[in-house]
């Protein structure tokens, strides 16, 4: 049902009341509540976790890139983009791809330069073919990578798992990671869990070179809403 006017004044007026104590460290389940209470967005907000890395960024054995499946999804359909053989457009497509070529679809993106989807997959076959339009993927985070399970011959499997929440995360050039987690109409437990198995990923992945801590602080908020720093373990 459509909030009327008058209603969405009051929650206005309830979220400016809400304070969100900046030199505090709430717990992830006060963070939760407090994202929750800071949204002022009409819309289903999304919810993102930004944390703080003790990583060199300019040492490559010490760069952070891997995936994590959120238990609950993030809420956000993906558009997917299969590059594949002609024998494996019919089970992308029917696994939910966005966007499924082989060569030619290389060709047409390589001519027009847009990239209109959020995430590629590909069959090593093809990985020559589209290193044609590396230096277009590659800085928008586009570039398929074996690493991360997005080269494969299990096209269908790696589409599902995808559109079901399974998503990929990497430090940025100032040390720090930012991952949606989900949207605040979630529950506080699916939030949290979804937090949770993102943090469990990260530590696993802690680099062999990395002295010190891996994690230097977490902070979470809704779209356009105040972070909030939070405990981790």
């Amino acid at each position: 049902m459509k909030k009327t006017v008058k209603e969405e004044k009051v929650k206005k007026e309830k979220v400016a009341k809400v304070i969100v104590d900046r030199e505090k460290i709430y717990t992830l389940e006060e963070g939760i509540k407090l994202v929750k209470e800071t949204s002022t967005v009409k819309f289903d907000a999304s919810v993102e976790v930004h944390i703080r890395l003790g990583i060199d960024p300019k040492k490559g054995d010490q760069a952070i890139r891997s995936t994590v499946k959120l238990p609950h999804g993030t809420g956000k359909t993906k558009k997917i983009a299969a590059f594949v053989s002609p024998k494996k457009e019919k089970e992308a497509k029917e696994a939910g791809a966005y966007l499924v070529g082989g060569v030619e679809l290389i060709k047409e993106i390589k001519k027009s330069g847009k990239c209109d989807f959020e995430i590629a997959v590909c069959e090593p076959e093809l990985m020559r073919d589209l290193s044609q339009i590396a230096k277009l993927l590659g800085p928008k985070g586009l570039m398929p990578n074996p690493k991360i399970g997005t080269v494969t011959k299990e096209i269908k499997k790696t589409i599902e798992e995808l559109n079901k929440g399974l998503v990929d995360f990497r430090n940025d050039d100032s040390a720090n990671l930012h991952l949606m987690v989900g949207k605040v109409s979630f529950e506080d437990k699916q939030l949290k869990e979804n937090i949770e198995a993102f943090l469990e990923a990260l530590k696993r992945i802690k680099p062999e070179s990395l002295k010190g801590s891996l994690i230097q602080s977490i902070s979470i908020c809704s779209a356009m809403g105040p972070g909030i720093r939070v405990s981790y373990k």
